[in-house]
């Protein structure tokens, strides 16, 4: 699994121009399994997405395709770990 920590480096009107196209991105990876939580960071500053079920390269080419990436809008943290504890009545995504 990884963490995914977005940093904003464009002013929020940019961010803002941004969002829909990002939210697509979202949107698909979350359709293709990838992606399972994302959300904003408060205060707004940034997001986090964690992923799961994929290679660390085929992750990197992922988040190359996020519009705040290819308009270089955010920095991206990305952090693996192995989730071996879960909250109960919560499913651990199965390993890639």
């Amino acid at each position: 699994m990884y963490v995914i920590n977005l940093r904003y480096t464009g002013a929020l009107a940019e961010i803002d121009d941004a969002l829909d196209a990002h939210r697509d991105f979202l949107i698909r990876y979350f359709e293709a399994g990838v992606f399972v939580m994302a959300g904003p960071k408060i205060p707004r500053e940034g997001g986090v997405i964690i992923a799961s079920g994929i290679e660390r390269d085929r992750l990197d080419a992922i988040i190359a395709e996020d519009p705040f990436a290819q308009q270089q809008l955010a920095h991206y943290d990305i952090t693996e770990f192995k989730a071996t504890r879960l909250a109960p009545g919560l499913n651990l995504p199965e390993p890639s």
